[in-house]
């Protein structure tokens, strides 16, 4: 279902923007975890004109979005009986599965590799798009290639000209991260992109081993077999800071003086001293749904640096600490690209 809050859906928009992507253009759409930048997943050239509009590296890989799982059977070679559990249990939501890619799959979509990414979203209005389009639609994030993804229409207009990309507003994502990406075509099956979906979730419902992959950035010449792992993603403008005590953050303001901005947790203390503080949800499903726009709002007055309170990883329950571990690893990718 839609994030609260959210605009209705509109029947007229929605038949506009199927219209465009049948015309091979491009359309920003909302998911529950942040918006993606669509187009027919079938149509290589509309494929190729999401590339050259966020400035993407043709070897990173882009997630197909399916309204069922029926029409996932169309993007891969072989649905399996595992997919079909996974999909059971976890969709419409942010879990994507990597299988092996049917022919009618362009080999843009998948950077050339032999597997594609497969999700259905968790949000009314794209359902209704994919519906209407009757095709799959592919859809990163809807932001210039290694940003700060989008979790609002407004975020994505920011970005892109009304001439090249029509947004259809869903309101604020809710999850407000990438989703889960899950490589079943490996012994045992691996978590590529950490999301809300936790390993230990998986694991129950296949029965099997699960494991997170620690570091599953490419090798040589093969090609990546997810988004989101290649190199820095995820930064504003301002460099990144992630700092675990008020002692680190004090360092951070006296090497770089007065302007930076700390996103801090409620009730820390790390606040003050002269640093202007933007507090986030103690919770870790809160935290995750604010976190990109807290960047946008940080980085909109061209801090010095951006300072963030590292999350408490291991704090929670397994579905909590599965979010923080999702949080930090894009906290650290910000950091990264600086």
């Amino acid at each position: 279902m839609g994030a609260p809050g959210s605009p209705p859906a509109d029947p007229e928009r929605i038949a506009a923007c199927a219209r465009r992507l049948g015309e091979g253009g491009v359309v920003a759409f909302p998911t529950e975890t942040v918006y993606g930048l669509g187009a027919d997943a079938f149509n290589e050239d509309a494929v190729r004109r999401v590339f050259e509009l966020k400035g993407r590296p043709a070897g990173n890989p882009l997630i197909v979005h399916v309204d069922s799982a029926e029409m996932a059977t169309t993007v891969v070679l072989e649905w399996t009986d595992e997919a079909q559990r996974l999909a059971d249990a976890f969709w419409p939501g942010p879990l994507t599965l990597v299988l092996e890619k049917s022919d009618a799959v362009p080999g843009v979509v998948t950077g050339g590799g032999p597997t594609v990414g497969v999700r259905c979203p968790d949000h009314p209005i794209t359902l209704a798009l994919i519906g209407a389009c009757g095709v799959p639609l592919v859809g990163p994030s809807a932001n210039p290639s290694g940003r700060v993804s989008p979790t609002t229409a407004d975020h994505v207009r920011e970005a892109f000209d009304p001439g090249d990309v029509m947004t259809l507003d869903g309101g604020a994502c809710r999850a407000g991260i990438e989703s889960t990406v899950l490589d079943l075509t490996s012994t045992p099956a691996r978590v590529l992109r950490p999301g809300v979906v936790g390993a230990d979730r998986i694991a129950a419902v296949l029965g099997r081993e699960v494991v997170v992959a620690r570091d599953p950035d490419r090798r040589g010449d093969a090609p990546a077999r997810a988004p989101g792992i290649l190199g820095p993603h995820y930064a504003p403008g301002a460099r990144v800071y992630l700092v675990s005590t008020r002692g680190e953050l004090d360092r951070v303001v006296e090497g770089l003086g007065p302007g930076v901005i700390a996103l801090v947790i409620e009730g820390s203390g790390m606040g003050g001293r002269g640093v202007r503080a933007i507090e986030l949800p103690t919770d870790a499903p809160r935290y995750a749904a604010r976190m990109y726009a807290a960047l946008r709002e940080a980085d909109a007055g061209a801090p010095p640096a951006i300072a963030v309170q590292r999350p408490p990883a291991d704090a929670g329950s397994p579905e909590e600490r599965a979010i923080w571990a999702a949080v930090l690893e894009r906290l650290t990718r910000a950091a990264d690209a600086g």
